[in-house]
């Protein structure tokens, strides 16, 4: 079982080398919801789960030397990752914190905007992630998600049983250590109730083959976790070897399809409180 500040997914080195390239395929999409919540020269940004940092560093060259970054991460590798990339760039606008979403209060008020990707699956109470979130903004500020909606959507066309009996392994998984692979089903109530305003939801879902850059985001994770998953104790070796000679034999097809998990993109404003 992963060890305190460790994470499901774990944070050893292929762990950030997979979360770069997972990065830079989410990237375009990211800048996009970051431009329609308002993110400019000057935005105070925080970086909810901010991981070894690729997103606090486009946010950093976002909002320029006059705004302020507060990256927030709970994982003691991921933060030194993240210290240190800052410290190579030269970055006067951004702090790291290291705090645990679930236990510390988030050191932050009346900021302009929070970005959230791929967090509110993996804590024990999204509510009260977005309640701190909503306690960190100024009224008016922005709260960006990107979210899964429906994680069993990840799918092979032609479909591949052992691929989606993987998909329904790593969703168990999730949710035995606490988290909700589909959370994002949940968030416009929970922001509601939070005293947000959600102005912007929209699926986010890629259609690619082998030979499309996309495919490797998701292959990726899959040879990565497959080894994950027997270390953890929750596969053995032979269903991990019969999933990956089948996924390597899909992936040898060029007229294979992937659909990739759908993504929910969600930007709430917090609703401005009456004088």
């Amino acid at each position: 079982m992963p060890t305190r500040g460790d994470y499901v997914l774990g944070t050893q080195d292929d762990e950030i080398a997979r979360l770069g390239l997972q990065h830079q395929v989410w990237r375009p999409r990211m800048l996009d919801a970051w431009r329609r919540a308002g993110i400019t020269r000057g935005s105070r940004v925080l970086d909810v789960g901010a991981g070894p940092g690729y997103a606090t560093l486009d946010l950093a060259e976002t909002v320029g030397p006059d705004g302020d970054i507060v990256a927030l991460e709970r994982s003691p590798r991921f933060a030194a990752e993240l210290r240190s990339r800052v410290a190579q760039r030269g970055l006067t606008n951004v702090r790291v914190s290291e705090v645990d979403l679930m236990r510390d209060p988030i050191d932050a008020r009346g900021f302009d905007a929070a970005w959230c990707r791929w967090v509110a699956c993996f804590v024990s109470s999204p509510r009260a992630l977005i309640q701190s979130i909503g306690q960190a903004l100024r009224p008016g500020g922005a709260a960006v998600f990107h979210e899964y909606a429906d994680y069993a959507s990840w799918r092979l066309l032609p479909r591949c049983r052992s691929f989606e009996s993987f998909v329904g392994e790593v969703m168990a998984n999730w949710r035995f250590n606490g988290g909700e692979p589909d959370i994002a089903l949940a968030l416009p109530t929970l922001l509601a109730d939070a005293g947000f305003r959600v102005r912007h939801v929209a699926p986010l879902v890629f259609a690619v083959g082998p030979q499309d850059f996309v495919w490797q985001w998701p292959a990726g994770f899959l040879k990565s976790h497959l080894p994950r998953l027997v270390e953890m104790g929750r596969a053995d070796l032979p269903w991990t070897v019969t999933v990956l000679e089948e996924f390597e034999a899909a992936e040898g097809d060029p007229r294979t399809l992937m659909l990739t998990p759908v993504v929910l993109e969600v930007i709430a404003e917090k609703v401005k409180t009456e004088n």
